[in-house]
């Protein structure tokens, strides 16, 4: 039997306009009325499965060995993606294998489930919402004790993508924003890692779209209201942001756009 914290987690892109979050409550409550609920995030761009999987990578292991997390970010639901369950340094995920749980598992020892058992399902199952009839349920029972090998037969693979890597040499360090939070912040794929090495440079320059940055500073506030401000965001990773304003529109830049960290040589 699982070690269990009493806690289900759920992150989708459903949003909060519609029943669809309520739905799946409903479901694992009706199963498990004892456990709690906890809203990661709703507010995902839609079918946006890499947003999803950064969100769980930043919050997933925050929460208490045991946790089962349900996260439904589907555009492939009702084809002939998988329904599995995959089980992370004691931690469980639910949803669909489609590349949602890919950063979790990255350098991770994992186990991964396929849904087959319909016993764990509602009666009638929807095509479109794989959310309500399949993943809560098994989330709620699994709540309830019952083993990931209950559920169905171990795969050896699991759907995963991976966003490219930043490439850093003696030139400086050429990566990519990755994500874009509400705030507007531009997250790139750049780790703190990557820049500690260039720590003792006093001249470098950042590039992002039309915007130069000359340093790395500590907070949003160590420069004016509406201006452009590299610092090491809350992931560990290196952000662009406007204090008091939004980078995403003010410096007209996408997720996806180039970001440089070039050394400057030669300088008097």
């Amino acid at each position: 039997m699982p070690s269990n914290s009493g806690i289900i987690t759920l992150t989708s892109d459903f949003g909060s306009q519609d029943y669809y979050v309520s739905a799946m409550k409903a479901v694992i409550l009706g199963i498990s009325p004892q456990v709690r609920l906890v809203d990661i995030s709703h507010d995902l761009p839609p079918q946006d499965i890499m947003a999803g999987a950064w969100v769980l990578k930043n919050t997933a292991f925050l929460y208490p060995p045991g946790t089962i997390h349900l996260a439904v970010i589907d555009p492939g639901v009702g084809s002939t993606r998988r329904p599995v369950l995959v089980r992370v340094r004691d931690h469980y995920f639910v949803g669909p294998n489609n590349g949602l749980f890919s950063l979790v598992v990255e350098s991770e020892e994992h186990r991964v489930f396929e849904l087959s058992s319909s016993k764990y399902w509602r009666d009638e199952v929807s095509p479109t919402f794989h959310g309500r009839d399949i993943f809560a349920p098994v989330a709620a029972w699994l709540s309830r004790g019952e083993a990931p090998e209950q559920f169905g037969s171990e795969l050896e693979e699991l759907t995963t993508y991976r966003w490219a890597k930043p490439i850093a040499d003696d030139e400086g360090i050429q990566g990519w924003i990755m994500h874009i939070d509400r705030f507007g912040n531009l997250i790139t794929n750049i780790p703190q890692s990557f820049i500690q090495k260039y720590d003792r440079i006093s001249s470098y320059k950042i590039y992002v779209g039309n915007t130069i940055l000359k340093s790395i500073s500590d907070s949003f506030s160590d420069v004016p209201d509406g201006e452009a401000v590299a610092l090491i965001g809350s992931s560990g990773m290196l952000e662009v942001a406007i204090n008091k304003g939004n980078a995403e529109r003010m410096l007209g830049v996408e997720k996806g756009a180039p970001v440089s960290l070039v050394i400057q040589k030669n300088v008097s």
